[in-house]
């Protein structure tokens, strides 16, 4: 039961951090990293470049290889993504398709730095260990052509819970004043925000959609299970 409760508050504190990030025209000139956006979103307070963090959460977090909700997924580092990635568990679709946010990954109408939700991740690691994964790619519409390596999952606890609290707030009042002389500028970029995410139309009702079932995704699940899945294309990121 504890730990059902703690799987409910991460998806909120997701829910919420995501509902404060930079998706309005306060925040329309803000470059994001991958690293403050994990932190502020999952509340799991480490510091450095994201292939680091596996490390340093050894004795501060629990680690594992299943995913849960508010858990923060730790990327090795992978060809020019020398400095690796950290993406943000929304929801946990079957047990090798989940739903991330993170932040710097697509090119969004040609720009970088941007915060994506309800990106699809699909496991396709031969041992079902989510050490390999391929992601949602934008511009493409499509999984990217690559396949990433991951050290596995971060999980919060309830230090990290309260310290999300805290820094939302900080957050919340940051947005409220810089809202206040942008308010014109937000409306045009929630806009082309909401038509750039994947899929919905606002941060609370996208965190309640499951991922669309795709041809693409069903042919990498089919090899992943040691099927032979039909032969397609693959876009590359």
């Amino acid at each position: 039961m504890l730990k059902r409760t703690r799987a409910v508050i991460g998806s909120a504190a997701v829910a919420l951090a995501l509902s404060l990030a930079p998706s309005s025209g306060a925040f329309a000139d803000a470059y994001w990293q991958c690293v403050p956006f994990a932190r502020l979103a999952s509340g799991i307070q480490i510091f450095g470049d994201a292939w680091t963090w596996w490390r340093q959460a050894s004795g501060r977090y629990e680690t594992g290889v299943q995913p849960k909700a508010g858990a923060v997924l730790c990327f090795k580092p992978f060809g020019k993504m020398r400095l690796g990635h950290v993406a943000v568990v929304n929801q946990v679709l079957t047990e090798r398709v989940i739903q991330i946010s993170h932040a710097n990954w697509s090119r969004i109408g040609g720009t970088r730095g941007q915060i994506e939700r309800e990106v699809t991740v699909i496991d396709v690691s031969p041992q079902g260990d989510w050490s390999s994964v391929k992601v949602w790619y934008d511009p493409v519409r499509d999984l990217g052509g690559s396949t990433y390596p991951t050290y596995g999952f971060i999980y919060q606890d309830n230090a990290a819970t309260g310290m999300a609290g805290s820094g939302l707030s900080i957050a919340q009042n940051t947005a409220i004043t810089m809202a206040q002389s942008a308010a014109s500028m937000a409306q045009s970029a929630a806009n082309q925000v909401v038509s750039a995410a994947r899929p919905g139309s606002s941060p609370f009702q996208m965190l309640n959609q499951a991922a669309d079932s795709s041809d693409r995704i069903s042919m990498l699940l089919q090899a992943a299970a040691g099927q032979e899945p039909d032969s397609k294309p693959t876009p590359e990121r």
